[in-house]
């Protein structure tokens, strides 16, 4: 079995001190720290293989297109999607959305429509529906959640009907750590004739995800919440609607021919990766999927949830701390979103890292939710793989002394 504490080895980040204490980072719902492995693949590339890809004939082109093109199979055969055709390489989770918003729903959806989403969404799972609703004179409707926090699917059969265009939700929430049934939802979806679009950013890193048996239309992430570089991402889209959808952006790269008034586009996937790409970036991912795959998904699921069911009871233990989101540790992700009472989230937070517990604290671009829940905002721990039960043992020992420290009247 492995051992996770070892796995430390590879993120020299981690190694160090904040505020004259060792380091524990609970940020990972914001961004992942990166193992050596995915730095040396930024590093060789940039000192070996550095060129253009797809337009030119010499050596170093040649190396890094098969390395570029290399990555966009790693990523097929990751989230199982039937080919690389179906793969868009994107600088992100947000850019995905926004393309499937400015592409398939300005030529999609039309005036009554409804696009369906949840209170639970982050912000660019919601406003790329805004501005299209309000492009289009469409609906935007929100499916309640339950007290624990679930998505409330008897609701979602009522509002997912013959009028839905668009169901977008994510995967795993942001703040809730729930993890939704995209499946049901999907077939929901389609019974009405709808797409399902998933915003996947916090569930690719941590369990494994197949696209054809979630049977979603599209699905959208980022590489560096799962140890990848910033900057880079992925749109998978099935391929007979990837066809019909038309460019966001055009330019170099994406073009087959250029005449006086009027253009063609390259084939899938190309027509939609305009101008130079992010390069190393795909190239780093790929890296990064090597290393996943070589711990193994499940076994990473498996490392975070015993995580999650060491800390969750601390937690609650904790008098005057709130924990939102489901109270069974088996329906809870590594997200963990907390409040003390009469202790801002932002103080919390500030007091957490003078231990050296780096969480975050705000809205967590999830607004719509703490206006649902009639929260201003929450401190949000967040795990990852390379986390350890002695860094659970940090934070439970500062939020603590925090509150100690706040119940003194030190401010």
């Amino acid at each position: 079995m492995l051992d996770f504490s070892k796995v430390r080895e590879d993120f020299p980040i981690l190694f160090q001190e904040v505020n004259d204490e060792p380091l524990v980072y609970l940020d990972n719902a914001a961004t992942t720290q990166k193992p050596k492995q995915v730095l040396d693949a930024l590093k060789y590339y940039y000192e070996n293989d550095n060129a253009n890809v797809h337009r030119g004939v010499h050596t170093l082109a040649e190396r890094a297109t098969e390395k570029y093109e290399g990555a966009r199979e790693k990523v097929r055969a990751f989230i199982n999607a039937k080919e690389t055709a179906e793969v868009l390489f994107t600088r992100g989770t947000t850019t995905g959305l926004n393309w499937l918003a400015r592409s398939y729903g300005d030529a999609n959806v039309q005036e009554g429509d409804e696009i369906v989403i949840s209170f639970m969404e982050h912000h660019s799972n919601i406003i790329p529906w805004q501005q299209l609703a309000d492009r289009k004179g469409a609906k935007l409707r929100y499916i309640s959640m339950t007290e624990e926090g679930f998505l409330d699917m008897e609701e979602a059969k009522q509002i997912i009907n013959e009028k839905t265009a668009i169901v977008s939700i994510a995967h795993v929430s942001n703040v809730l750590g729930v993890i939704n049934p995209i499946k049901d939802l999907a077939d929901l979806a389609h019974a009405n004739q709808a797409v399902m679009i998933v915003d996947g950013a916090q569930s690719t890193p941590h369990m494994k995800v197949d696209v054809q048996a979630l049977d979603c239309d599209f699905f959208a992430f980022s590489g560096h919440k799962m140890c990848g570089p910033t900057g880079i991402g992925v749109l998978y889209g099935k391929r007979p609607l990837l066809e019909q959808m038309e460019p966001v952006e055009f330019g170099g790269e994406m073009i087959d021919f250029v005449n006086l008034y009027d253009s063609t586009w390259k084939e899938l996937p190309w027509k939609f990766e305009a101008g130079t790409p992010n390069i190393a970036g795909a190239i780093a991912l790929g890296a990064a999927i090597d290393y996943l795959n070589a711990i193994g998904m499940d076994a990473i699921h498996q490392h975070e949830q015993e995580l999650v069911a060491y800390v969750l009871p601390k937690l609650q233990a904790i008098e005057g701390l709130t924990v939102y989101g489901p109270q069974d540790p088996q329906n809870h992700t590594g997200v963990l979103a907390f409040n003390l009472d009469k202790v801002h989230p932002h103080d919390a937070a500030t007091a957490l890292d003078m231990e050296g517990v780096a969480v975050r604290a705000g809205h967590h671009c999830a607004q719509p939710l703490m206006k649902y829940l009639h929260l201003p905002a929450t401190a949000r721990a967040s795990f990852y793989f390379y986390n350890t039960k002695e860094d659970a043992d940090r934070l439970i020992f500062a939020l603590e002394a925090t509150k100690e420290f706040f119940k003194d009247g030190a401010i």
